[in-house]
């Protein structure tokens, strides 16, 4: 194919180069009740055989059409199950090649720097590896049938001013915080790299020769091609080529052949630069299989029950347990007669964002429906969205579900009347005087939340016995949740971030700045930094089992700085179920003499099955390199000859067992 591709190339005029280079018919991305309408292309070239590329949003499923709605992606990065997600990827994968694309943008993976971000919920993780592992998954099941493109690169995690701030950092901040996952993405297989809107070190990220040059071709090799976020995302003819970027989306502002041309002949660009740049999409597309034939089936695979059975099962693994005082959960469904649901969305389903993430599935059911469908006739089940109504139900119920739901109007990407940054984590007061309210007339009162980020709790959970965490759980969410409820699923899920007791507990966060500063520390590196407990730290989550975690075994005491380290894990089901437990493994860094650097950093996470009164044991590797940092003045990767720490348990609030190991 390289020896063809550059032989069609160098035939290519200008024109046609340029065609391959923007895109076209994508104006509907500028509202987000139109953005959905149909994919985003370029026009390709029929009469050379070059397809057009087709792209098509998804980070919670392809938002064309009536497709599958999984859980948002925080959701997922909260069942610390890689293989999960790989399947999610490739089901998402199938759904947009039955329907016309050839491209997916589902993985957003950009760090939740601050859980005020208003995307929070499209990304997996406030920590860089956890990131890396569940992106990689992702990768890895939509390239099985499509190009993933992974955005937005880079340093792309404040939405009200996203098109212009200018971020602000260092080189070694950049690599050990920012970057890693990304690198993680494209070795499991990324075919395409979104740049971001905002500016990096003063250059906007589409045009920045260091992001896009430098780290990604020449440090990374990477093979794939990039695009612009939309309308925004390019900024320049001569810049942005020169940079790399090589197709402007969803529309041709800067990239026009005009435009291009009067930069060839001011000299101001080379034809070589446009020939590697088209080279390099035609080689990707190629090497994805986008030239073969390919028989779309919409009404077999789109939202088949294949998939919708795929996202209930991720929707019960990403529910997280936060508090479960004297067993109230699950409810013992032989003991209740009547139960009160209270709150408007415990009705109405709520998917999460409504703009370029949205997706609309042919049906979805909501966990009053749910809770119906799994008692039938044989209990009395009471409905109030009003808080005159609520007050009454809850007085004559044996138990209260209130469900409180974030919507797009809270959080989201920044549109017109909703959407953006939040401003404060907590939730609203008429929200808090309905959960103490309600919580003063039924001690027995179970909250269950929906957001796309943490919610702070502090004004109430002190009243209530049980909350459950259940982010933005997707098209069967009701469903997932009345299974916890009532016990017909263990939860497992885990916190992919901390939840601070108050917003003022995180770093500061300023919506419309234009000029800001990403610093080393953020989430739970922040916390153990200033010597902060949140409400719930990262990797938190409860089970209705409990286990005792024995013992901890390493393959060695020391190794050089090119070797690895086997840790044996061993644990014990001492609870009344079967269930789930995500082992955590983190390095503490308290002899390190390299500043800064943070006091405890995730290493490793594996999620296992474990039978009541049953013993396991699980395995981890861990390479020397893996506990690396990156030095601006050698431009590598070293790693610091210490002693060093392995603390495993169930989250940063729960490490038991303690072992140290030597690099040499």
């Amino acid at each position: 194919m390289d020896m063809h591709a550059k032989h069609s190339i160098s035939k290519l005029t200008i024109k046609q180069m340029a065609k391959l280079k923007h895109g076209v018919k994508g104006l509907h991305a500028i509202f987000p009740f139109t953005y959905r309408l149909w994919y985003y292309q370029t026009q390709g070239i029929k009469s050379l055989g070059i397809p057009p590329f087709t792209f098509t949003d998804g980070p919670k499923g392809i938002n064309v059409n009536h497709s599958t709605c999984f859980p948002v992606p925080i959701a997922r990065g909260a069942t610390f199950d890689p293989e999960l997600e790989e399947r999610v990827g490739t089901a998402i994968g199938i759904e947009a090649r039955h329907q016309g694309a050839n491209a997916v943008g589902s993985i957003c993976i950009n760090i939740i720097r601050h859980p005020c971000w208003g995307r929070s919920q499209e990304s997996y993780s406030a920590d860089p590896y956890h990131m890396s592992v569940m992106a990689s998954a992702h990768v890895r099941g939509l390239a099985k049938n499509t190009m993933p493109v992974v955005k937005h690169f880079a340093c792309n995690s404040i939405e009200n001013s996203r098109f212009k701030v200018n971020v602000n950092i260092d080189e070694r901040t950049l690599r050990e915080i920012y970057l890693p996952h990304f690198k993680a993405a494209i070795d499991a297989g990324a075919a395409v790299i979104m740049s971001a809107y905002n500016k990096m070190n003063g250059c906007y990220c589409g045009e920045n020769k260091h992001l896009l040059k430098e780290i990604l071709r020449d440090e990374w090799n990477f093979k794939g091609f990039v695009i612009s976020d939309f309308i925004l995302g390019c900024r320049s003819t001569v810049d942005s080529i020169k940079a790399g970027l090589d197709i402007e989306m969803p529309v041709g502002w800067y990239y026009r052949s005009w435009r291009i041309q009067h930069a060839l002949k001011k000299q101001l660009i080379s034809r070589k630069e446009l020939e590697d740049s088209c080279l390099r999409i035609i080689e990707t597309m190629h090497r994805f299989g986008v030239h073969k034939e390919f028989r779309a089936e919409p009404k077999k695979f789109v939202c088949c029950k294949e998939h919708t059975d795929l996202a209930l099962e991720v929707a019960k693994k990403s529910i997280v347990l936060l508090k479960n005082e004297s067993n109230t959960l699950p409810i013992n469904r032989q003991a209740i007669k009547n139960i009160a649901i209270i709150g408007k969305h415990a009705k109405k389903v709520v998917l999460g964002d409504i703009a370029s993430s949205a997706v609309k599935p042919p049906w979805k059911i909501s966990l009053l429906d749910a809770i119906k469908e799994k008692f039938g006739n044989t209990c009395n089940i009471y409905y109030a969205s009003s808080y005159h109504k609520a007050k009454r139900i809850a007085a004559k119920a044996d138990v209260v579900i209130l469900l409180i739901s974030l919507t797009w109007q809270d959080e989201g990407e920044n549109i017109p009347f909703g959407g953006g940054d939040r401003k404060k984590l907590e939730l609203s007061p008429k929200y808090i005087a309905l959960i103490n309210n309600i919580s003063n007339i039924n001690k027995n009162c179970i909250v269950v939340l929906q957001g796309g980020s943490a919610i702070c709790v502090d004004d109430w959970i002190d009243n209530i016995p049980a909350l459950i965490m259940a982010w933005y759980p997707g098209m069967q969410g009701g469903r997932a949740i009345a299974d916890v409820l009532f016990g017909d699923y263990n939860p497992a899920g885990r916190l992919p971030l901390s939840i601070p007791k108050s917003t003022k507990q995180s770093p500061a966060f300023d919506l419309k700045s234009k000029e800001v500063v990403y610093d080393y520390w953020h989430d739970y590196r922040f916390f153990d930094k200033n010597n902060i407990e949140p409400r719930f730290y990262f990797g938190y989550g409860l089970s209705y089992s409990h286990f005792r975690y024995i013992n901890i075994k390493l393959s060695s005491a020391s190794i050089p700085e090119n070797g690895a380290i086997s840790i044996t894990i061993t644990l014990k089901n001492e609870g009344p179920y079967d269930g789930e437990e995500v082992v955590q493994i983190y390095i503490d860094y308290r002899y390190s003499k390299i500043n800064p650097r943070c006091k405890r950093e995730l290493k490793g996470f594996k999620r296992i099955f474990i039978e009541k009164d049953k013993e396991s044991s699980v395995k981890f590797q861990l390479n020397a390199q893996d506990v690396s940092w990156y030095d601006p003045e050698s431009r590598t990767w070293r790693v610091e000859k210490m002693k060093y720490i392995i603390l495993a348990g169930s989250s940063l609030a729960y490490l038991p067992l303690y072992a140290e190991f030597e690099i040499h």
